[in-house]
């Protein structure tokens, strides 16, 4: 199983492009804070490629900017190339399959809650409020 699940943070505005078949692919950089803190007491943090295809890749490159949180659920990808000096490089990313939006600065947290999945629709799903919880007393459990 190839499964990955990230909540960070975008560390670059994304780069939309497309292929040359007219496909929309956009790539962004992920910043992940690992759990524990450091020998200093600090939290380091993973970067992570982050590539995502058609609508999905538009409305990332519409909704998304540096700072922006976002969660990615996706599969890892490695891939490698030939440089210029004549050394083979790897890559390794993240395709996602989904992508939430969990805030966004560009339009002042109005996309908050908002999820673009895999499918090809380019409409946000609103996420719905749950009403708030009441207390009951335990004695009107029925276990």
């Amino acid at each position: 199983m190839n499964k990955v699940v990230l909540i960070g943070n975008l560390t670059r505005d994304p780069e939309l492009q497309t292929t040359n078949s007219g496909v929309s692919v956009c790539r962004f950089s992920l910043a992940v804070t690992r759990r524990f803190a450091n020998s200093d007491g600090e939290r380091d943090a993973d970067f992570i490629n982050i590539t995502v295809w058609r609508n999905q890749a538009e409305n990332c490159h519409k909704y998304l900017k540096k700072g922006s949180k976002c969660a990615v659920i996706g599969r890892i990808q490695t891939s490698s190339y030939d440089a210029p000096d004549g050394s083979k490089r790897y890559t390794t990313d993240v395709v996602a399959d989904e992508v939430e939006f969990i805030s966004s600065s560009r339009n002042g947290g109005e996309d908050e809650g908002m999820t673009y999945g895999a499918g090809n629709s380019s409409r946000p799903v609103e996420k719905k409020e749950t009403a708030e919880l009441q207390e009951i007393d335990d004695d009107s459990l029925p276990f």
